[in-house]
C-alpha cells in the first residue's frame, strides 16, 4: 500500500524549490540592507502563547490550531511567526541591552485550514518585526522593504493596502458606534458573526461570508474616529509611501484577523491568486510585548506567504536548476579507478561534479550529462590514461580540446574562477 503525504503537507520539489531559494536569497539580502537580524524561533510553542496574542475568539484559536497534550502540558504547532519572536524577545530579555531590534525568520507555520490554491496545512512564511520603536517612520520602513523585495523579485501587479485601527483611545468610541450599527444587521449575519460581535466587532468586518459582506457594507470607517496622535501617526506612515512613490490605497474595513493589531495595519494583495489574495500582511501590535509579560515596548512586523509568492512568480523571474559544472565520463575500470579519486579532490575544492559509477557506453553517459545540464564533460579512458590526456567538452560551444592530466585539477579550477 503506498504512503501518501497528509492532507494539506506538500512537498517542495526539484525545479519548485529553486524558486523558493531564489525568494530566500532575495528576502536575506533586502532584509540586511535595512539591518534586520535573523532569528529561529521553535516549531513547537505553548499553547497559552497564542491564546494570549492572537486572541480566544480568532478563527486560528478556536478551529485552526494543531494542539496536543504533553504531559500536563498544551503545547501548539506554530500558526505564525509573531507571537514566538515577541515570546522569544521578552525570554531572552533582549530590551535590556537594545530595547530596540529588528529581526526577521523564515520557516514553517501550521494551521488545519481547507486546503486550496495558495493555502495548505502546512505553510511557509517570512516575517520581519520591529521592536522597540513607536514612531511611524519604522511603520514606514517596514513598508518600503517590503516593496523593495517585491521589486527584487520581480513581482509584478501586487497592491498595497493600507488602514488603521487606532489605539486604546479612540477605538472603543469607535467600537460602540460599529456595534450599534451591527445589532441593527444582526439578523442578516452568520452565526459566528453573532456569537463574537459582543466580544469583538470589529471582527465581523474580516468576515468573507457574502451575506457579512453585503450586511455591513455601509459599515462606519474606523477612519473617521482616529484620535489626533493616532491620526497624526497614519499620515506620517502615508507621507513617507508617498515621498517614495508607493502607491497604496486606503481600505477601513482592513482589521486583520489577530487581536494584537494597533494603529498601521496593511495587506500586500494579488489579483491572481483567487480568493485567498494577500501575499503580505502585518500592522502593529504595541500591547503584545506587554501582554507576554515584558514591559511596554512597542512593535510592529509582516508575514510574506511563499507559497502564494511562488506562485505569482513567472517562470523566468527565478533561476532553473543548476547542472552540475562537470560530469566526468569514463570509458574502462582503470578510467573509472583514476576519475572517482580526482572528482572527491574537485568537489572538496567547491566544484561540483557528477560521475556514473556503474559501467554504460560513452553514448549513455553523454546523455545523461546532458539531462542533467553539465556544463561541461571530462571524457576519460584507459587509452586516454596511457596518453596522460583526457577530453574536456564544452557542452554549450559543443567545442572540445584535449587536456594533460598533470596539470588537469589545476586547469578546471582556474575555468570555474572565470
Amino acid at each position: 500500500m503506498k504512503v501518501t503525504a497528509v492532507k494539506g503537507f506538500s512537498d517542495v520539489l526539484p525545479g519548485e524549490v529553486e524558486r523558493w531559494q531564489f525568494v530566500e536569497e532575495k528576502a536575506r539580502r533586502v532584509c540586511a540592507a535595512y539591518n534586520f537580524a535573523e532569528i529561529r524561533i521553535p516549531i513547537l510553542e505553548k499553547t497559552e502563547l497564542f491564546s494570549r496574542s492572537l486572541g480566544e475568539t480568532t478563527d486560528i484559536v478556536e478551529k485552526e490550531m494543531y494542539t496536543f497534550a504533553d504531559q500536563d502540558t498544551l503545547l501548539t504547532l506554530r500558526p505564525e511567526g509573531t507571537a514566538g519572536v515577541v515570546r522569544a524577545y521578552v525570554e531572552s530579555e533582549m530590551y535590556k541591552t537594545e530595547p530596540a531590534r529588528k529581526l526577521y525568520y523564515m520557516g514553517p507555520m501550521f494551521r488545519r485550514e481547507r486546503p486550496q490554491k495558495g493555502r495548505m496545512r502546512q505553510f511557509h512564511q517570512i516575517g520581519a518585526e520591529a521592536l522597540g520603536r513607536s514612531d511611524p517612520w519604522i511603520d514606514a520602513e517596514l513598508l518600503l522593504l517590503l516593496h523593495d523585495f517585491f521589486g527584487a523579485v520581480e513581482l509584478k501587479g501586487a497592491r498595497l493596502e493600507l488602514n488603521s485601527l487606532g489605539d486604546g483611545q479612540c477605538r472603543p468610541k469607535y467600537r460602540a458606534q460599529l456595534l450599534d450599527f451591527l445589532k441593527q444587521r444582526e439578523s442578516s449575519l452568520c452565526g459566528n458573526c453573532r456569537r463574537r460581535m459582543e466580544r469583538n466587532p470589529l471582527r465581523v468586518l474580516d468576515c468573507k461570508v457574502p451575506g457579512c459582506i453585503a450586511a455591513t457594507k455601509d459599515a462606519p470607517s474606523i477612519l473617521d474616529f482616529l484620535c489626533e496622535p493616532c491620526g497624526a501617526h497614519f499620515e506620517s506612515v502615508q507621507q513617507v509611501l508617498r515621498q517614495a512613490d508607493v502607491g497604496y490605497i486606503l481600505n477601513p474595513r482592513m482589521v486583520r484577523g489577530l487581536d494584537y493589531y494597533c494603529r498601521t495595519t496593511f495587506e500586500w494583495t494579488s489579483d491572481q491568486l483567487g480568493a485567498q489574495n494577500t501575499v503580505a500582511a502585518g500592522g502593529r501590535y504595541d500591547g503584545l510585548v506587554q501582554e507576554l509579560g515584558g514591559p511596554p515596548i512597542p512593535g510592529v512586523g509582516f508575514a510574506i506567504g511563499v507559497e502564494r509568492l511562488t506562485l505569482l512568480l513567472r517562470p523566468g523571474e527565478a533561476p532553473a536548476s543548476e547542472g552540475p559544472s562537470l560530469y566526468v565520463v569514463w570509458v574502462g575500470s582503470k578510467a573509472r579507478d583514476w576519475a572517482f579519486p580526482l572528482i572527491h579532490r574537485l568537489r572538496r575544492k567547491g566544484l561540483s561534479v557528477e560521475m556514473d559509477g556503474e559501467e554504460r557506453s560513452l553514448k549513455s553517459q553523454m546523455r545523461r550529462a546532458d539531462k542533467l545540464n553539465a556544463k561541461s564533460v571530462l571524457i576519460v579512458g584507459d587509452n586516454e590514461l596511457q596518453k596522460g590526456l583526457a577530453v574536456l567538452r564544452d557542452m554549450t560551444s559543443k567545442q572540445q580540446e584535449e587536456i594533460s592530466l598533470d596539470t588537469m585539477e589545476r586547469e578546471l579550477l582556474v575555468r570555474r574562477a572565470r
